[in-house]
């Protein structure tokens, strides 16, 4: 090749790189513009907060007893060495802070301590991520997660830990909600909306199951800061990739937006309280489980570390199965959400009973799987169906109603680590088991409250809960266009009843009556 000629080469090799990178940085850009791949990398977003705070949640596990046990024994060896230097060796002078049996104790308040915090911010962040969109909310869920991982790696004794784990709990109580809120926000159609909650669900089951085996593991040969070191490096990435898809502080559509139903108001909805009670009662006893199988395994059946340490990690199959069976089942019957519901909580229900009865691991998996599975029906079938009241009886704003689905779990796993170590002492494992048994199996008939939901006139209901407040005439029109856009029914001559309700209204839906012989529970 002629040397003269190889720079105007080499030129123009790169400036053909540079006009193709910068094609497909604009096709990159036009895609993320566009509505559905925007929703997806929203829901990739949120997947991955959801996946990265239960991974958090539950990395400790193995982590935590060992690492306490680990520093009072060096507590013990300085009082020691400081007793031994002392002149009168016979009288010992500092002696531990705290007594072994007292660990259990501090490890269950640790474990709860996030719980306990979630539940306390969620009133507040559910009206704040109502007021300024889902979009900051998540955003400061994620640094603040960020922030409670980088503690744990670098804390060194009992205090920090306790001040990480609670920051971990404001940081839940921000990312879950506006996340799962974000969602129920984005898909507005019952089927899309189903599918896109079931595999956050998936993620969520995921994080909690893989959790446990990931940081022993790092644990074990490389040490506690490396497992909370890519956490934290997870969660950075992904507030990266919220700011270039999403930029929050440059999104204000929310100005123009109704502020959404207060919170209080939704509690004492009866539907949203149904709802909310079943949530909490199907979590109870994997909440409860968890902090007390390990030791009743040990003691009944002699388990090994191993199998103690994958007790749970088969049940993500069934648990991932259970989200897949109810999307596809609530996509062709989504009048039977409730019935899923019920049949969750009875093999939940059925499942706890089982529990005592294994005498070793592989019989132990089966009520463990059916556990999952239920929890799976019941979350998968319930989660959608808040946002459907939502739309159905109020503003179709869901900050406030998933922090009412986050204070129903919070509950049970705030209550977990404390009470349920008592009730075993007390009165015993099996007690414990048939306990959460009987509550689910009779909890179930009450979901029945919920069969006529589908058949709700969204209009009417969302029209009645802004008389109660300020007239938005405006936005009421607005929504009921969208409405008519977004379900293609809106044209009078494709739809001679004019119904323009999307999702679960068909042939048999019958003409709105007068707005003065309507109510909010009106129905089809």
């Amino acid at each position: 090749m002629d040397p003269e000629n190889t720079p105007g080469a080499a030129k123009s090799a790169v400036e053909k790189l540079s006009t193709a990178m910068g094609e497909r940085t604009k096709q990159i850009g036009t895609a993320m513009k566009g509505v559905q791949h925007q929703r997806k990398l929203i829901l990739f977003i949120v997947c991955v907060a959801l996946f990265l705070d239960n991974m958090l949640y539950m990395v400790i596990v193995p982590i935590i007893p060992d690492f306490i046990q680990t520093m009072r024994l060096n507590n013990q060896k300085l009082f020691r060495d400081i007793n031994s230097s002392n002149s009168y060796a016979n009288k010992s002078i500092i002696k531990p802070t705290y007594p072994v049996e007292n660990e259990d104790i501090k490890i269950g308040v640790l474990f709860a301590s996030k719980a306990i915090l979630q539940l306390l911010v969620n009133p507040l962040s559910g009206t704040f991520i109502d007021r300024v969109g889902y979009d900051i909310p998540l955003f400061i869920g994620l640094i603040v997660m960020f922030l409670s991982t980088v503690i744990f790696a670098f804390a060194e004794n009992y205090a920090t830990l306790f001040v990480a784990r609670s920051l971990q709990g404001l940081g839940s109580a921000f990312a879950d909600t506006s996340g799962i809120a974000m969602i129920a926000d984005k898909y507005t159609e019952e089927a899309e909306r189903s599918k896109a909650l079931g595999i956050a669900l998936a993620f969520i089951s995921f994080g909690s199951l893989a959790a446990p085996p990931f940081g022993g593991i790092l644990y074990q040969f490389v040490g506690k800061k490396m497992p909370f070191i890519v956490l934290a490096f997870i969660s950075l990435l992904d507030g990266i990739l919220l700011l270039i898809v999403i930029k929050p502080f440059a999104n204000r559509t929310r100005e123009n937006m109704p502020v959404g139903t207060p919170i209080h108001r939704l509690m004492i909805d009866p539907y949203i309280a149904v709802v909310a009670g079943a949530l909490t009662t199907c979590n109870i006893p994997l909440a409860f489980l968890e902090p007390t199988i390990a030791n009743w395994m040990k003691t009944t059946m002699g388990a090994s570390e191993w199998q103690m340490g994958l007790t749970w990690l088969p049940a993500f199959f069934p648990h991932v199965l259970g989200v897949y069976i109810t999307v596809k089942l609530a996509a062709n019957y989504p009048q039977y959400q409730w019935f899923y519901g019920a049949i969750g909580m009875v093999i939940i229900g059925a499942s706890s009973c089982t529990v005592p009865a294994c005498k070793n691991f592989e019989q132990l998996i089966v009520p463990l799987c059916g556990l999952c599975f239920g929890i799976a029906l019941v979350d998968t079938a319930l989660l959608p169906t808040l946002a459907l009241l939502v739309d159905l009886r109020h503003v179709s704003v869901y900050g406030s109603v998933y922090a009412i689905a986050d204070i129903s779990y919070s509950v049970a796993y705030a209550l977990g680590p404390i009470v349920a170590s008592q009730i075993v002492h007390t009165m015993g494992f099996t007690q414990l088991n048939l306990g959460m048994g009987l509550a689910n199996v009779l909890y179930a008939p009450a979901l029945l409250f919920l069969r006529n939901v589908c058949q709700m006139k969204p209009s009417h209901s969302e029209r009645n809960i802004l008389l109660d407040e300020e007239p938005k005439g405006l936005y009421d029109t607005i929504k009921m266009e969208e409405r008519r856009a977004k379900s293609g029914k809106g044209n009078p001559k494709d739809d001679p009843q004019g119904n323009s309700i999307d999702g679960y209204h068909g042939p048999q839906a019958s003409k709105y009556t007068s707005e003065g012989d309507s109510s909010d529970y009106e129905y089809s």
